[in-house]
């Protein structure tokens, strides 16, 4: 059969493309043409129209929207998220091959029906559709983040830690700065350091907004767009935060949402996209967020900021060791980007600690597994052995999606030594006091990380843990087989890669 595909992730990193190939490995194994399209964070390539119309049935591996899904109006379409389509690729293509089947009049070009009201599968139950509403803001809103923090950090390195009451006005170790109030000078008066860090601020302060329209953009389509970002820009204003964010979004895409379904006379129909729908939701949000439900939660964001910067001791390493759980628990899933996002949250207050935590406990499975395939090769199959080599890189990147091909074989086995080294890493980054600046990089930013030594001995002592723990883990119960059986082939047997 002709199949077609597309696989999304949040971060459209790793999981994105490793569902791609495996969905590409199990339909050639089975006999079947594929086409995967991969929405990616570099973008994607459009299927072939040609293609979609001669499809016999099509597959979704996506945990956040899939773009222009009415190119696909008509056809038999299985849809899962983007982790099954990498731990069951195989079924998936069944389930694909069955719907065909089911559905014969289907396999020929169809004309394209109307654009979906919802950004995520309307039959999906209301967890899954909450979590792929949040995912899409994150999604949209980690390259905004990535940028704008790490031109922040960069800024501090070229021009001292004094640029930011240079560019913004302030005191600093006793010299008063007036700042710069006419940006076409900005260059002149703070120099290129001066100039990175008002263009990573800017990117910074966008986080906020376009989660929450990009939630609402979820769940209400391109109408709740606007809504959604007046709304975060509001919690901004209200100091409301990535909390306010959330709420802002999941609000704007329940009013856009309502209001698209209001019945409304044939003359005033052509108005409401344009006005009508705009008009009222940015209002209505608006309104919401700064006299209703604004205030409590910037309350309760400011408490949370002042509980993350007091915290020391035993309070501190607790919650590094919480969050390096979270990391390692999922790799990449919902648990890892709450923990995530909650780094984030506390690098925009100014706690440069917890992100620390967070991206060196994101570190630690990859490299974890992948000296355990160094030390102990015969435990792992050759797909693993192969799998590992990747692992380094990914590791070091932080890539926590690299430990995903041997959790998904021996997840009873490798999930709680992953958590195991992350928890370890989380808190030991915390009690030795090492601090990030950029949310994202990996071992490549050590620039933008205080305490450096500190931070390593974490990464180090945490993949040792990771280590130590999978290989005392494989031990234990029924003993895995060393080689590779009979009938594996040389495809069956390639690592599913990022």
């Amino acid at each position: 059969m002709k199949l077609v595909a597309v696989t999304s992730c949040p971060t459209g990193i790793a999981h994105t493309y490793m569902a791609a190939e495996a969905l590409e490995q199990a339909a050639k194994a089975a006999g079947h043409e594929i086409l995967v399209e991969t929405q990616g964070a570099a973008g994607s390539e459009p299927l072939p129209a040609g293609r979609i119309a001669d499809a016999e049935a099509v597959v979704f591996a996506a945990d956040v929207e899939v773009r222009d899904k009415e190119r696909f109006a008509g056809k038999p379409v299985v849809t899962a998220d983007v982790k099954r389509g990498i731990n069951n690729a195989a079924g998936l293509i069944e389930e694909a091959v069955a719907a065909a089947k089911s559905r014969p009049d289907t396999v020929k070009s169809v004309a394209p029906g109307p654009a979906p009201g919802t950004k995520v599968d309307p039959g999906a139950g209301f967890g899954t559709r909450l979590r792929q509403w949040l995912m899409t803001g994150v999604s949209y809103m980690i390259p905004f983040v990535a940028a704008g923090g790490i031109l922040t950090a960069l800024s501090f390195i070229i021009g001292g830690a004094k640029v930011g009451a240079v560019v913004g006005g302030g005191t600093f170790e006793g010299v008063h700065y007036p700042g710069v109030t006419d940006m076409s000078q900005l260059l002149h008066t703070a120099g290129v350091a001066g100039v990175m860090f008002e263009l990573g601020s800017l990117a910074f302060k966008m986080m906020v907004p376009i989660l929450a329209g990009f939630i609402a953009f979820a769940m209400a389509d391109r109408p709740g767009i606007a809504p959604g970002v007046v709304g975060g820009l509001a919690a901004v204003a209200i100091n409301a935060g990535f909390l306010g964010g959330l709420v802002a979004g999941l609000l704007a895409g329940t009013v856009t949402a309502a209001l698209k379904k209001l019945k409304v006379p044939r003359g005033v129909a052509g108005v409401m996209p344009v006005v009508v729908i705009p008009l009222i939701s940015v209002f209505a949000v608006g309104f919401l967020m700064l006299v209703v439900v604004g205030q409590p939660i910037a309350a309760a964001q400011t408490g949370m900021t002042h509980w993350l910067n007091g915290l020391s001791g035993t309070n501190a390493w607790m919650l590094g060791g919480l969050l390096g759980l979270m990391m390692g628990f999922d790799m990449g899933g919902p648990v890892n980007k709450v923990a995530y996002s909650f780094g984030l949250a506390a690098l925009a207050s100014g706690n440069l600690t917890i992100m620390a935590a967070v991206m060196a406990a994101g570190m630690t499975p990859p490299l974890g597994l992948a000296l355990a395939t160094v030390l102990r090769r015969k435990l792992f199959t050759r797909a693993e052995q192969q799998a590992g080599q990747a692992a380094w890189l990914l590791g070091l990147s932080f890539i926590t999606e690299g430990a995903i091909p041997f959790a998904a074989g021996d997840p009873l086995r490798v999930i709680p030594s992953l958590m195991a080294g992350s928890a370890v890493t989380g808190s030991l980054s915390v009690t030795l006091g090492a601090t990030s600046r950029a949310p994202h990089g990996g071992i490549w930013v050590i620039g933008l990380i205080g305490h450096p030594l500190g931070y390593l001995v974490a990464i180090v002592a945490g993949s040792l843990v990771t280590t130590l723990c999978v290989i005392v883990a494989k031990h234990v119960g029924a003993a895995r087989t060393n080689a590779v059986s009979p009938s594996e082939t040389a495809a069956d047997a390639r690592p599913v890669t990022a």
